[in-house]
């Protein structure tokens, strides 16, 4: 049995945003108390939230960006060369366009950029999570993303909730066959993070399986399948031609910037010690953290953890999920956990593939409300005090 055989109609007659207020309010809700959260706890370190917010670690490299163009790098005494160039140029380009058009420095802009995305990912994901397992569902996938561990990245001056947002609603364009508009937003998508290759891939998968829907019902019928609406043809061709241009138009000027050609980024990433190698590296350090105790206790977690992101996956599979929510999925978190780099930073990462969280939130639709607001309310109040630790630490989230 299929989410999308037991999900409920929505009501056409109420309008898209009242229906989605209620996810919209809670997942303000929650971010709200993150910040407080944050703000107390910072305080008390005689720290500032807001710096921590938007003037550190990957904030300054795209403010930085913003401010003066490409073309920045950070010799490291190891050798290492970190160059701006890893960084996508959407988000450098919306800042730059908040402080041309208000009295916002860079930085601010970067922040309110951070919020406007971030409901407008919360509408997003409910969007997809109303249409794949009915409203309540919607609701609940919106709060269990919002209270994710790591889900104070959502308030910061960062790409992930630009990135979230595009991809959400690039995913709800596929499902509801709205092709152009999917190919749009995931070239968008691919301006701003180099996983917007994930919502190309959604994108190619879901179209591919329509034209091959429509020629197998040609075939068994001698005529065009009935459910294809006119032209559907051409602007599923159109969106999957859009799809990839923005990651891979930004691929190939940096490549020419470096001299590198096609290969020009992946040394750009080499020089952040970034690549992919199968979750090789991420293999090692994860047997490292059970050489020794305490640090015993931190690999177990961090195994618990990929098993429960892998089981997820997997029950979404055998769930029957769409494809382009497979696809989409299946490419992040293949991307986030094989790939080698900074390994604090994988569950920031995963945060886009908020599909992984459709089983869990069909599940918590079906319990009683007041049951499932307790629920959600104790891992809120977790979550936020999470985030405020994570923040106030050494490292880069």
């Amino acid at each position: 049995m299929t989410y999308l055989e037991t999900r409920a109609v929505p009501d056409r007659r109420t309008g898209a945003a009242r229906r989605a207020a209620p996810a919209l309010l809670g997942f303000a809700a929650v971010r709200a108390l993150g910040l407080l959260t944050l703000a107390l706890w910072s305080a008390a370190r005689d720290k500032s939230a807001y710096t921590l917010l938007t003037a550190r670690w990957d904030s300054l490299w795209y403010s930085g960006i913003a401010a003066d163009g490409y073309g920045h790098a950070v010799r490291l005494p190891t050798g290492d060369l970190h160059s701006d160039l890893a960084f996508f140029p959407l988000l450098p380009w919306l800042e730059r366009l908040g402080a041309a058009l208000t009295p916002l420095s860079y930085a601010d802009a970067g922040f309110v950029v951070s919020l406007l995305a971030s409901l407008a990912a919360a509408w997003g994901v409910y969007a997809v999570g109303e249409h794949v397992g009915g409203g309540r569902t919607g609701v609940c996938l919106v709060l269990l993303w919002a209270v994710l561990p790591v889900g104070i990245v959502q308030s910061m001056a960062y790409s992930e909730s630009l990135f979230t947002a595009l991809a959400a609603w690039s995913l709800y364009a596929v499902l509801t066959r709205r092709w152009v508009t999917a190919g749009a937003l995931a070239l968008l998508a691919g301006l701003t993070r180099p996983v917007g290759l994930a919502v190309a891939a959604a994108v190619w998968a879901a179209g591919a399986a329509a034209f091959a829907r429509t020629r197998s019902t040609a075939g068994t019928h001698g005529a065009r399948a009935a459910v294809r609406a006119p032209g559907e043809g051409a602007r599923c061709a159109l969106g999957m031609l859009l799809a990839p241009l923005g990651a891979a138009g930004y691929v190939v000027w940096v490549g020419h910037r470096t001299g590198g050609g096609l290969f020009g980024y992946l040394d750009v990433q080499a020089g952040w010690r970034n690549g992919f190698d199968g979750g090789r590296a991420f293999a090692r350090f994860a047997a490292g953290l059970f050489t020794a105790f305490p640090s015993a206790l931190a690999g177990a977690g961090l195994v618990a953890g990929v098993a429960l992101v892998v089981g997820l996956y997997a029950l979404g599979v055998r769930r029957r999920l769409p494809l382009a929510l497979l696809v989409y999925t299946g490419v992040v978190t293949l991307l986030a956990l094989c790939a080698s780099g900074y390994f604090g930073s994988k569950p920031r990462l995963l945060l886009p593939a908020f599909p992984l969280l459709l089983p869990l939130a069909a599940a918590l639709a079906r319990t009683r409300a007041a049951r499932a607001a307790a629920v959600l309310a104790a891992v809120a109040v977790a979550s936020a005090l999470y985030g405020a630790f994570w923040l106030n630490g050494s490292g880069p989230p």
